[in-house]
């Protein structure tokens, strides 16, 4: 598999590249930019030689396009997947891009007639770091010529995932203005938390789907805000660790949770009539919540930087005399510096909606 893998790509590459008018795969950019490029070191421990200018860069996922619209906006070549039109009017100017599918598709095969059609100087990747996800990284930059940055997407990550990326694009000042507001937040929500202790912190659901019985276990990615945010992951002490999982209805009455953070808003919408779930401690007591949606949720999908001020409002929910966070505040500033566009009044209250308890 592998070695058709290479030469499919191979192939694929030199005729994309005589088409394209270019003699090999040594010349993505400008003349003689190979003897300015620098070298990078990225969260994999790779060293990638990245071009001095980089002005033209395709993510692998969401989570890098999320992060690369946040710093370079105009150099972003699009989409894994178009933002809908409600989620646009929450993102500034330039976000009205393609989609241009993943780099990394299911079983691990790599689009690379996408990347190379867009002639990227740099493609970046940010989520898991682990020996698939470089081998990966490897594969495509060995096939199209075109560095790969594979860098971390841990909320803990994220300061230096910014300031590395920074540093690769020429904008260290831009990178370390969001990794500060990345680090000082989180700090800010940690040190009030380390005055509560565990039995009282509530237990969390997390509702994920259509159905809302699918969930995650403990140590997912997908749970990370409601850790973060002093949550008690209440699938995750009764299953252990792991990924996703779905549970069933009987589970979940067991359960009993304090807190139900719905990610769908048409489940959302049934579960306040559903009669079993109603039965639920959290529903009867006006503790379901749903997280707010545009233009990206803000808890668990996509795992990137989205997250953040899905933190703060989750903190500032559950333990509102521990954590004193003006979130409206946040969220204007969150969606000034990472989103490029300045929140209406009635935006927020329209995210906030049904993101409070009564």
């Amino acid at each position: 598999m592998a070695a058709r893998f290479r030469h499919v790509g191979a192939v694929l590459l030199a005729l994309l590249l005589a088409a394209c008018g270019w003699p090999g795969g040594s010349s993505f950019g400008w003349p003689g930019s190979a003897a300015r490029a620098a070298e990078v070191r990225d969260a994999a421990g790779r060293t990638v030689v990245v071009p001095a200018h980089v002005e033209r860069v395709f993510p692998a996922g969401p989570p890098a396009g999320l992060v690369l619209f946040s710093l370079v906006p105009e150099r972003l070549l699009g989409w894994t997947m178009k933002p809908s039109a409600p989620a646009l009017a929450y993102l500034g100017p330039g976000a009205d891009k393609p989609a241009l599918g993943w780099v990394a598709g299911r079983g691990g095969d790599a689009n690379l007639e996408a990347v190379l059609r867009a002639k990227p100087d740099l493609i970046v990747d940010i989520g898991m770091t682990s020996g698939t996800y470089v081998s990966l990284a490897e594969r495509v930059q060995q096939a199209t010529g075109i560095p790969v940055l594979l860098l971390d997407g841990r909320l803990v990550a994220l300061p230096a995932t910014y300031r590395t990326l920074g540093r690769a694009l020429g904008v260290a000042a831009e990178g370390d203005e969001r990794a500060a507001w990345i680090e000082t937040h989180l700090r800010t929500v940690a040190q009030r938390l380390e005055t509560v202790p565990d039995a009282d912190r509530p237990k969390v659901y997390l509702a994920r789907g259509t159905t809302g019985l699918e969930s995650a276990r403990a140590g997912a990615i997908n749970v990370e805000a409601v850790d973060a945010a002093g949550g008690r992951n209440v699938v995750g002490e009764a299953l252990g660790a792991g990924s996703l999982v779905t549970v069933s209805m009987e589970q979940l009455l067991a359960f009993d949770p304090d807190v139900i953070v719905a990610l769908d808003p048409g489940f959302f919408a049934r579960m306040k009539a559903d009669p079993l779930w109603r039965q639920l401690r959290a529903v009867k007591t006006g503790k379901a919540v749903l997280a707010p949606q545009l233009p990206f949720p803000w808890v668990d999908y996509p795992p990137s930087v989205n997250r953040v001020i899905g933190v703060v409002w989750l903190a500032q929910l559950l333990h509102p005399a521990v954590m004193r966070i003006d979130v409206r505040a946040a969220a204007k500033d969150f969606y000034r510096l990472f989103y490029h566009h300045d929140l209406t009044d009635a935006q927020l209250d329209s995210l906030l909606t049904d993101a409070s308890f009564p």
